[in-house]
Parts: C-alpha cells; sequence; structure tokens
C-alpha cells in the first residue's frame, strides 16, 4: 500500500483530497503547517490557525488517519516573510503563495513527508499531473485544473521535475461544488466552510497592515501623469535586430516629479505596487487614480487617471536568466529560439498569446496584446494548450 501525506490545512479542499486518497486504497496520514506565530508582524485576532488546525484534526478523526502538527514558522520566516519584506522595500511585488509552494510545501514539507516513509505527498489544489515517457525517462507534466474558475497551476510555476514526480492533486478533476458536494456526503466539518483570503498559510492578514509593521511609513507626494505626457508620444527609433527592439519596448517609463502635477501625499511608496487604486484617498478627479509607477528611492508615486491610462499599459516585459524556471526542462530554449505559448502575469488573468524569446541575458515575453500593471517581482507563467511549461520573476 502507497504511503501518502496530505497538507490538510483545515479547508475543505484538503480535507476532500484526504477522504478520496483513502477511498482509492493509500495510507493516508494528515499533516497542518504552522507557518507563523510572530504576533509583531500579523493580526492575532485575524490569524485563525488555531481554529484551522483543530478543523484539520477533526477531519483526521473522521477519516481515521493519524494526525500531527508541525512547526515550520522559522522555515517560513527565513524564506517567505524576509524576503517579502525586502522585495517590498525594493518597490517589487512578490507572490508568496507561488513562493511558499516552492520553498514549504514541496520543499521542506515534502522532506518531512519522505521521512514519514511517504512515497507521494498531496494537496488540495486545483491542477492536474500527467506523465509521458520521452527519450527513456518520465516526464511530468503540471495541467490546469478542470475547473476553470478555480484552476491554480499558476501558483505550482515553479515546482520542478522532482517534486511533481512527488506530487498528488486528487481534486484537479473536480469543480469547487462537486469538491464541496463530496465533503457534504462524506459528513466533514470543512463542508461549508469558507475559502481562506489570507496569505499562505498565515491567515487572514490584510496585506498593508502586515508590511506597515516592520516597513517604516515615509512621507511622500503623489504626482499624476497627464496622458500627454511626453515619453508616450515619442517617436520609436529604428531598429538593427529584434533584440533590440524587444529590449526597448520591455522598459518601463521613467518619470520624475516635474512630468505631472502633485495631487497629494503617502505614507510610503513601498506600500503601493502598480495597477493599484484603493487607499490613494485622492478625489476631484474625472476617473478613478491608479498607481502606474512607483519610485521607493525618491519615495514618489506617479498615478493616472481612469483604468486606461497608457501608464498601465506594456506588451514586453523581460525575466532575467537567474529568475527562468522551466517546469518542463526537457523543452526550455535556447540562445536565439523562440516559442508561441499562452501567458498569465497573475492568478485568474485569462491566458493570452505570446512569444517567448531567448537571448544571452535572459528570456523576454512579447504578448499580442498590451497588459495592464506589468510589476517586478511578480511570476510570469506559460502554457501550451492546458499545460504549465515554466515561468519566471519578472525584472
Amino acid at each position: 500500500m502507497k504511503r501518502v501525506v496530505v497538507g490538510l490545512s483545515g479547508g475543505v479542499d484538503s480535507s476532500v483530497t484526504a477522504y478520496l486518497l483513502k477511498e482509492q486504497g493509500y495510507e493516508v496520514i494528515g499533516l497542518f503547517m504552522k507557518n507563523w506565530h510572530d504576533d509583531s508582524v500579523t493580526i492575532s485576532n485575524e490569524c485563525p490557525w488555531l481554529e484551522d488546525s483543530n478543523d484539520a484534526m477533526l477531519v483526521a478523526e473522521k477519516l481515521g488517519i493519524p494526525f500531527q502538527v508541525v512547526d515550520l514558522s522559522e522555515q517560513y520566516k527565513d524564506r517567505i516573510v524576509d524576503y517579502m519584506f525586502a522585495e517590498y522595500e525594493k518597490g517589487r511585488t512578490p507572490n508568496p503563495d507561488i513562493l511558499c509552494n516552492r520553498e514549504i510545501k514541496f520543499d521542506v514539507f515534502m522532506d518531512i513527508a519522505l521521512k514519514l516513509g511517504a512515497d507521494f505527498v498531496a494537496t488540495g489544489h486545483y491542477c492536474r499531473k500527467d506523465s509521458e515517457i520521452i527519450d527513456g525517462k518520465p516526464i511530468y507534466k503540471l495541467l490546469a485544473g478542470k475547473d476553470i474558475n478555480k484552476d491554480q497551476s499558476y501558483f505550482l510555476c515553479q515546482l520542478s521535475q522532482q517534486q511533481l514526480a512527488k506530487a498528488l492533486f486528487p481534486i484537479g478533476q473536480l469543480t469547487k461544488p462537486e469538491v464541496r458536494a463530496i465533503a457534504k456526503e462524506a459528513d466533514l466539518i470543512t463542508a461549508e466552510k469558507k475559502d481562506s483570503q489570507g496569505l499562505c498559510f498565515i491567515g487572514k492578514v490584510r496585506l498593508p497592515e502586515f508590511l506597515q509593521q516592520k516597513l517604516q511609513p515615509k512621507e511622500g507626494v503623489i504626482v499624476t501623469i497627464p496622458r500627454d505626457f511626453k515619453g508616450y508620444t515619442a517617436a520609436v527609433p529604428q531598429f538593427e535586430d529584434n533584440e533590440a527592439a524587444l529590449e526597448y519596448f520591455a522598459k518601463k517609463y521613467a518619470y520624475q516629479i516635474t512630468d505631472g502635477k502633485t495631487v497629494g501625499k503617502h505614507q510610503g511608496a513601498h506600500y503601493f505596487t502598480k495597477g493599484q487604486r484603493k487607499g490613494l484617498n485622492i478625489g476631484g478627479t474625472k476617473e478613478a487614480l491608479y498607481v502606474i509607477e512607483t519610485d521607493v528611492k525618491e519615495n514618489i508615486i506617479y498615478t493616472g487617471e481612469g483604468k486606461n491610462h497608457i501608464g498601465l499599459y506594456r506588451k514586453v516585459l523581460f525575466v532575467s536568466n537567474e529568475e527562468i524556471h522551466w517546469v518542463r526542462e526537457d523543452l526550455s530554449l535556447q540562445i536565439g529560439e523562440s516559442m508561441e505559448v499562452l501567458a498569465r502575469i497573475r492568478y485568474r488573468q485569462v491566458l493570452e498569446k505570446a512569444t517567448l524569446h531567448k537571448v544571452a541575458s535572459g528570456l523576454y515575453v512579447s504578448f499580442e496584446n498590451k497588459q495592464s500593471a506589468i510589476q517586478e517581482g511578480q511570476f510570469v507563467a506559460w502554457y501550451q494548450n492546458e499545460e504549465l511549461l515554466g515561468s519566471g520573476v519578472i525584472s
């Protein structure tokens, strides 16, 4: 009998994952990951890990499977929280859920599971896994979940072949309503429980407050850039080759305080991200103001009026060599090669047509249509059909 360790989070998805595996004849062990208990940077009464661990324990009892809590808070702080603070301080926007899957669930947690003699680690992600023998060795494929409204393959875009080999995603073939129906039928306490909206395994933490407890407030100005800003109307130069054109179109617009009108003040540019509308607290404009750029060095927030403001949009982004990750290592591009793909730069974004271009310094992703709020530190993930092939951190 194959042994599977399930990451029981106290939610309905991981509960049904454990139930299905037991029904399929696996020996199932439930582990709850305690990843955070530093009250200095969290809102303790909105961080319900105790409630979640209790729900996970009750599910394990109901299923008759062994259960224990593992404290990974030290590794979580080192690998996720400290990284997040450092990235926001630089004016970048990290994705903690992707990092959590790569660094915690499928690394530290997987190591613990394998030491318990597990053959596989299972999670309640809405994605699927397939495999194929290519050149005599198994190649594992990460596929989108069948529920297009819940597909979570993007969150697993940094997994390796070694991690995928040991991973199981039992609910990837199901829709969310089907998962809840199974939980109800099995009389699991989590059947009607709301989905978690917090940071990965931390709980209900509001990000601005979370950041403000480590990153010091620093007053600066908010500047509105007009639609006729000279940088938007500059003539496009002639390019000697395609790489020069890609480099040009991947560059951000460069603003100075004199390019627009100062309309207000803020408490720290590192609290804001491109595309953000809430929190500016500026009225008196015909359309809402959106953050189009942050300058953390000078502590200036640049904004544009309306969600169609030209400053929000770009067609090309760049990923440096050290940040390129191929789930399908066998398909990785060599210098000078290109690939037609579908890509997204955030969870739940509709996949958009794009072309990958490999150059000596990294990888350009050129979208067919302009993308809103491309933000450094976020992940771009690329697919062909239903399969996620690779990803990278936007430079």
